[in-house]
């Protein structure tokens, strides 16, 4: 059941049709296999509960050996599935501003001691304030926001992150790479307002601003609430004792409101979940650095990245009375009552992100697999990606195919799982790139009563590559 009748609905089917030859044609082995699996996924009726039982899908015309060969011994262009990705029509803000989220959710493999590259990933347990470390792969996404409510959102990019990678480091190429493509493909042009890009807890903001600074960029992230920033620095005056001027102003610290000077911008927004939101915004704040962790092997004088500080307080939060506030950095200074609004509401879009992994883990399976190699990971990760892409593209072209017990909605307002009931009857007016299977026999596989002799490699877990330079070894060579 498709909405192909009208113009919108012709150039949505173009689009969707233009995207699957793009994305076989970034399929560089085992194509024909890897691109049925990702339609098989896109039209499977219920939660994939194994990758095996989408064999018997009738969109997947191969053996389940084809499947799983594809997943090992696949490849996949992923730079140029990246430019795809980057080219497609995205979400914007009424500003027609992109807004970016950067997130890390973990495949946990907690009994996978034969798979390399795992990393204690930091999960919460199911008490409050408990947290938890479970040996996984950690997995960085980039994706575009929309606004207003909403569970859809734009995956353009995914990194592994392995046992020698500085997050950080990881994050800024990451970031920088979407942001080039979106450049090259003609999704931000000059005179457009800057690139927003949300991050929560956990992210150096800082850092990140100031290898970004170069780019067309506005960082803005959740910082702690026991963190301390400097205010600007005083005016400079003649001091007849000499001595140089002081860099930092006063102490900022967010604990202790006895440090708080009048805010620059106030504003108070009626929201519907969380009643009464206050914002309070201080301009020009900054943090004191040392050459410690990321800053160790700067050259020469520490910067100073000045930006903006809110704090945002709401009425309350659903299902919780006492909502404490949350304190936001900005790598804008001089933001305007306007501004300020337009982050801490791109803040509470970022968490549209749990709504994608939740789809992604409980619908499409994506820690279903247990696939020994991380590459063959990967390659899984980039289908789901594939498909989430496909599902959003297409999600006015389908009807509501809901059960009795659920509402009605509107063809425009289809979650990811009701788009993909769907898609099957849409498939079959949308391109189809991939090739029939040929003929052949199965390979003798190793005799029957013959145990493997060649036991897999287990692997530690963890950091397994140390720094080259220390802060102590810095010292001692009077760095």
């Amino acid at each position: 059941m498709s909405l192909l009748n009208d113009a919108a609905g012709v150039e949505s089917s173009r689009v969707l049709s233009r995207f699957r030859n793009d994305v076989y044609a970034c399929l560089t082995r085992r194509a024909d296999a890897l691109f049925e699996l990702a339609d098989a996924l896109l039209c499977e009726p219920g939660p994939v509960r194994s990758p095996v039982d989408l064999s018997l899908s009738p969109e997947y015309r191969r053996g389940h050996g084809a499947l799983y060969s594809g997943l090992n011994h696949g490849r996949i262009d992923v730079e140029q599935l990246r430019e795809v990705l980057a080219g497609q029509p995205l979400p914007r803000w009424p500003d027609r501003r992109i807004v970016l989220a950067v997130d890390v959710s973990p495949w946990l493999r907690s009994d996978a001691a034969c798979s390399a590259e795992r990393l204690f990933c930091h999960v919460y347990g199911r008490a409050k304030s408990t947290s938890q470390f479970i040996p996984g792969w950690p997995y960085s996404f980039v994706a575009v926001l929309e606004m207003g409510r909403t569970s859809w959102t734009a995956p353009l990019d995914m990194v592994r992150l392995g046992p020698a990678d500085d997050a950080t480091a990881v994050t800024a190429a990451q970031l920088r790479g979407v942001i080039e493509r979106l450049i090259a493909a003609g999704q931000w042009r000059s005179g457009d307002p800057d690139v927003l890009i949300v991050t929560d807890a956990g992210y150096d903001i800082t850092r990140l601003a100031y290898v970004l600074r170069d780019l067309p960029v506005e960082l803005l992230g959740r910082i702690r609430s026991d963190r301390v920033l400097r205010l600007p620095a005083p005016p400079r005056r003649y001091d007849p004792k000499g001595g140089r001027p002081p860099k930092h102003g006063g102490e900022f610290a967010l604990a202790d409101p006895a440090t708080w000077p009048e805010p620059a911008v106030t504003t108070v927004t009626d929201s519907t979940h969380y009643g009464k939101a206050e914002a309070n915004a201080w301009d020009r704040l900054h943090p004191r650095l040392t050459h410690r962790a990321a800053w160790l092997d700067h050259e020469g004088e520490l910067p100073i990245i000045e930006g903006t500080l809110i704090r945002l307080k709401v009425e309350h939060l659903p299902g919780d009375r006492d909502a404490p506030p949350v304190w936001l950095w900005s790598s804008k200074t001089g933001a305007a009552g306007a501004d300020v609004d337009r982050c801490w509401q791109a803040f509470l879009r970022r968490f549209d992100l749990e709504h994608t992994y939740r789809f992604w883990k409980q619908t499409l399976g994506w820690t279903r697999p247990r696939l020994r190699a991380a590459q063959a990971a990967d390659r899984w990760t980039w289908l789901l990606i594939i498909v989430h892409t496909q599902l959003r593209l297409g999600r006015r072209l389908t009807k509501d195919l809901r059960h009795p017990w659920e509402r009605s909605v509107p063809p425009g307002q289809l979650t990811p799982a009701r788009v993909r009931r769907g898609f099957r009857n849409l498939r079959p007016a949308l391109a189809q790139p991939a090739g029939a299977p040929k003929p052949t026999r199965p390979g003798p596989g190793r005799p029957s009563g013959i145990p493997n002799r060649r036991p897999a490699p287990r692997y530690g877990v963890g950091k397994t590559v140390k720094r080259g330079r220390t802060l102590a070894a810095l010292q001692q060579s009077g760095g």
